[in-house]
């Protein structure tokens, strides 16, 4: 009956409408430092199975195809990209780039740890390093500038140097560590350019950087966000006829039901 095609074409909507939120993030974060684009990926639904393949008919022949009728479609899941945005230079101090991979390890709330890849960091006052947001989350294991450092210098270890006044040699006033995951794509996006562990990523894996599988800090530039503007446009537009064709779909069952209805008068 046309219930169904109702059903699939209702399916499509709702699915594509789930897309187009996507897609739509992904756009309005093209110029989020350190972002990582996400996209939809979709299953079909269950089966109605009215004829079986396999079966025999009275003269004992097998049937080679069957009859299933679908039930529609369904968003499985968005599946994150950790492809490596562009670098930028700013020649800031404080902001550093993750040539590689790797996090940057942040305190939230109740002690737990988040992950970023947003290297733009400023200092607050108390002289730790922070992210440079509204929040100002403090970087693990903590760093501070002293007050008087003149220059700040990160190298691509993330050992973090200070020059003092009265001394000849920078001192070095912390170090910088890194985590990697087993399945990054499994990790939560909890805003602010963070992420969050869970079971499915698996526990982080912290490191130095430039050591093992780890990346290598460059100072003064920054991850620009891997968004393709010009692909998610592209899957805008493709949304879009999608769900137009989708819009037909329901237009055509409900003509077909209008008209079994009209028979039965």
């Amino acid at each position: 009956m046309a219930s169904i095609a109702l059903q699939s074409a209702a399916s499509g909507l709702s699915a594509l409408s789930s897309k187009l939120d996507v897609v739509s993030n992904n756009l309005a974060n093209v110029n989020t430092t350190g972002f990582k684009s996400s996209r939809a990926n979709f299953q079909d639904l269950l089966y109605i199975e009215r004829k079986q393949p396999g079966t025999e008919n009275a003269n004992g022949d097998q049937r080679p195809i069957g009859l299933q009728v679908g039930l529609g479609v369904e968003v499985a899941g968005t599946q994150l990209s950790f492809e490596q945005g562009a670098p930028i230079a700013t020649d800031r101090p404080l902001d550093i780039l993750i040539d590689g991979l790797g996090f940057l390890q942040v305190g939230i709330e109740e002690g737990e740890t988040a992950y970023t890849r947003a290297g733009n960091l400023t200092l607050n006052s108390d002289g730790e390093l922070v992210l440079a947001n509204d929040v100002g989350r403090r970087l693990e294991p903590s760093i501070t500038i002293p007050d008087d450092a003149q220059t700040i210098s990160i190298g691509s270890d993330g050992r973090v140097f200070v020059s003092l006044p009265g001394e000849p040699e920078p001192q070095e006033v912390g170090q910088l560590e890194l985590a990697t995951f087993i399945n990054p794509a499994g990790l939560t996006q909890i805003g602010e350019n963070l992420f969050t562990e869970t079971a499915a990523s698996g526990a982080p894996i912290v490191g130095e950087p430039s050591s093992g599988q780890f990346g290598r800090i460059v100072q003064g530039q920054l991850e620009s966000s891997n968004v393709n503007a010009t692909f998610e446009l592209i899957e805008l537009i493709r949304t879009q006829r999608a769900f137009e064709m989708n819009s037909q779909a329901i237009r055509a069952a409900d003509e077909t039901l209008r008209a079994v209805a009209q028979l039965r008068q």
